[in-house]
């Protein structure tokens, strides 16, 4: 008996590698041109490019991609887009193209004027079933970030603490801080937004160590409460003038939480050679950074850090062998007609 053996030749998988990169989705899209594309997006965790035509979907397959055929091209929805933006600001409304449902996208939200559908429905009439409309229950805001005492705050490179932040008599909110602190305009420091301009400043003599910014960038929202850096917040209800013997809790960017006591309720500090009068002594510890934060007691604003001695590690509760010194909030919130809030 004679055995065969037959042998089979393999043929080259021509299969293309599925298109899973969203740089290569978007290459491929764009060398397609808008005028034959309708956009890329996401389904079901595949990505999907849009076309407008079949040997344009034909390209998409061949590059290991998934086509969809759709009605009107990424040009034609652009120029929609663009017809809407001439309508001019309207208030409370938002429109964009979307590319998985092939139309723009049209959001109407509460306080828009109440010709607001009419105008847009105008547009959407010329272009049938390209324009959809949603009615938000819910109004657009900034998301603003929040200030508080004790947060970190910049300027001209400088970082200190914010101390409280106050009111006068008009509303106009105005944050506390050391005046030694340098600049004319400050800043978050954690994601640089704006908080505003120094509105007064001064250090040295009978006035102290205080300054007042003008907390009125629109991106920022001053809450009348000190963060604790342990993750709390306490509200500020009131303030004074401290009085010996009483504990405080101080908080600053640097050395976060550190409590002590009033070791004196009024004194003259000669440092780095200037004079300041009128500040208050405690055994808190303190770093570089704190200065400008506050020192309060329960819900009572008592002070703002102004210097004191050079230590460089401060523990969570630390205190005794550290002498630093606070300009009283109280006088700082007389100088200038403001209070607590």
């Amino acid at each position: 008996m004679v055995t065969v053996a037959s042998t089979v030749t393999a043929s080259a998988d021509n299969t293309p590698k599925p298109l899973t990169d969203p740089v290569k989705a978007q290459a491929l899209e764009g060398r397609l041109g808008a005028d034959r594309t309708g956009g890329v997006y996401y389904k079901e965790g595949r990505i999907v490019i849009a076309v407008s035509d079949p040997a344009a979907a034909q390209t998409v397959r061949d590059a290991g991609g998934i086509s969809k055929v759709v009605t009107r091209s990424k040009a034609e929805l652009a120029s929609i887009h663009r017809e809407l933006d001439r309508l001019g600001g309207i208030p409370n409304t938002a429109w964009g193209v979307k590319p998985d449902t092939n139309q723009v996208s049209v959001k109407i939200f509460d306080g828009a004027p109440s010709d607001s559908r009419a105008r847009i429905e105008k547009v959407a009439a010329a272009h049938p079933d390209a324009i959809h409309i949603d009615r938000i229950r819910s109004t657009l805001k900034f998301k603003s970030t929040d200030l508080r005492g004790g947060n970190g705050i910049t300027s001209d490179g400088y970082r200190c603490t914010a101390g409280f932040n106050t009111k006068n008599s008009s509303g106009t909110i105005y944050t506390l801080t050391a005046g030694h602190c340098p600049g004319s305009d400050y800043y978050m420091d954690w994601n640089n937004q704006r908080i505003g301009y120094v509105a007064y400043s001064h250090f040295g003599g009978s006035g102290g160590d205080q300054a007042t910014i003008r907390a009125n960038d629109p991106g920022i929202n001053p809450l009348g409460t000190v963060r604790y850096w342990g993750g709390t917040y306490k509200q500020i209800d009131s303030s004074r003038f401290a009085i010996i013997g009483e504990h405080i809790d101080r908080i600053g960017v640097s050395s976060q939480d550190t409590t002590g006591s009033v070791t004196n309720p009024r004194i003259t500090v000669n440092i780095e050679g200037t004079q300041v009068e009128g500040l208050f002594e405690s055994n808190v510890c303190a770093l570089g950074g704190d200065s400008g934060g506050p020192a309060l007691n329960g819900s009572t604003a008592l002070g703002l850090l102004s210097g004191g001695t050079g230590e460089t590690v401060c523990n969570s509760s630390s205190s005794g062998s550290y002498l630093n010194y606070f300009m009283p909030v109280q006088k700082v919130l007389n100088d200038h007609g403001l209070h607590v809030y």
